[in-house]
């Protein structure tokens, strides 16, 4: 059961402050000067009478001995509740006429010993421990006061006579005055401990919240470096083809060669638009999850004839009947795509050629890039193409297969169920 708890509830009660320990310091200082003119003025009032103990020394002697305490209450409460209990004790039974500093002095001790405790059952037992005394000492003198012959100031005459509602009234006031002690220091750590609970539960969420916004960055950067690759990767690869074969013509056949490179021309034109785009909705707030690309499943064809254009014969296949994918799915479909149809141009060699094929099934749609060419062997660390292509699978919410071929060439295949949400993580296979 006590797994249940909130974590971020402290153990104990935070430290008393520099500012709080100098203020007990001033308390203690005042409660001291109000002490001794209380004794003053409660002797020339004739509090006690003549059995009072009078001389300027014991109001000294008795304030200093029951405020000097609270000046370290905080630090060593169950000490000072005692002394201050004991210096009451000796104060009254040799009738030091004070009547009011000195109550006031037991309650701040026996209310710190609740508020500043952190074992509850040690501050409970030394409350009770102070009270029970305190309610001892009371019933003696109650009764040396009911045996006492001499002392003729109430009645005693009756079965509720003046004396006896003086002793309860004594006796009520007593129990309201530790009674209110010990309940509003509980109620005071109680407050503490919860106040304490609620800082380290902000601090928590604040320490959260650096994290997920140093997350949110990451996240962001790789999303912007997919694309970049993706990007840049596709067009300047082909751009690299074209220069090439402009080179092997140049001499022999010009127009061929210009031809090539007004195919270089356009990949760079294509590059800078793309990358535009990307860089307008990285600017605009509310752009897309995918980072600003605005390519889509309708593009592979014209994907595909970028490829036969550039040396890579490849065909296109759409097997079953269209269906509406979310924006999301079908940038990463397309992107896929536009990045095996890059690494079969780079790796697959002259007589290389593709096969894209694009399947609507009832429950999911399949895109299956298969190129031939030459054996590739797996990839002991993944490039950042296969890296970027699990990526999108996995923020697709899809199942990526990528690996070479025994007899050549290279195998793409990422099925998305149709029910998958977007950016649910799903198991990714690499095969042999």
């Amino acid at each position: 059961m006590s797994d249940q708890r909130p974590a971020a509830r402290p153990a104990r009660r935070p430290k008393p402050t520099a500012a709080e320990l100098r203020g007990d310091v001033w308390l203690a200082a005042g409660l001291f000067v109000a002490a001794v003119l209380s004794t003053a003025l409660g002797s020339v009032a004739g509090v006690y009478g003549d059995d009072a103990a009078g001389g300027m020394q014991w109001a000294l002697l008795y304030g200093l001995g029951l405020t000097a305490p609270l000046a370290v209450r905080r630090r060593f409460p169950e000490l000072v509740v005692v002394t201050v209990a004991v210096v009451f004790f000796v104060g009254v039974t040799f009738r030091i006429p004070d009547l009011y500093v000195s109550n006031i002095a037991v309650f701040i001790a026996m209310y710190t010993v609740g508020a500043w405790v952190d074992d509850r059952r040690r501050a409970m037992w030394v409350r009770i421990g102070v009270i029970v005394g305190m309610f001892l000492w009371l019933l003696v003198t109650m009764f040396q006061a009911a045996i006492d012959p001499g002392d003729e100031t109430l009645s005693r005459a009756g079965l509720f006579s003046p004396f006896a509602a003086m002793m309860l009234i004594q006796f009520l006031v007593n129990a309201g005055f530790f009674g209110g002690a010990y309940y509003m220091g509980d109620r005071a750590y109680a407050a503490a401990m919860s106040r304490a609970a609620l800082e380290e539960r902000t601090r928590e969420l604040e320490r959260e919240r650096e994290v997920t916004a140093a997350q949110a960055v990451a996240l962001d950067r790789v999303r912007i470096a997919r694309e970049l690759h993706d990007v840049v990767a596709h067009h300047v690869s082909a751009m690299g083809v074209q220069a090439g074969a402009a080179r092997a013509v140049l001499e022999r056949d010009p127009d061929a060669a210009r031809s090539a490179l007004r195919g270089v021309e356009q990949s760079a034109r294509s590059a800078l638009n793309e990358l535009r785009q990307l860089l307008e909705t990285l600017r605009t707030s509310g752009g897309d999850a995918e980072g600003g690309s605005t390519v889509h499943l309708s593009g592979l064809a014209e994907l595909v004839a970028h490829a036969n254009e550039n040396g890579l014969p490849t065909t296109l296949a759409v097997v079953g009947d269209e269906v509406d994918l979310p924006d999301l799915v079908q940038v990463n479909l397309y992107r896929v795509a536009q990045e095996a149809l890059t690494n079969a141009r780079r790796h697959g060699g002259p007589d290389a050629a593709a096969d894209v094929r694009l399947r609507y099934d009832s429950d999911a749609v399949e895109l299956e890039i298969v190129n031939t060419g030459r054996v590739v062997a797996a990839p002991m660390r993944p490039g950042l193409g296969l890296v970027g292509m699990r990526e999108r699978a996995a923020a697709s919410g899809g199942e990526l297969q990528a690996g070479p071929r025994s007899r050549g060439g290279f195998l793409v295949r990422l099925r998305v169920p149709l029910t998958a949400s977007a950016g649910r993580p799903r198991r990714v296979e690499v095969e042999a």
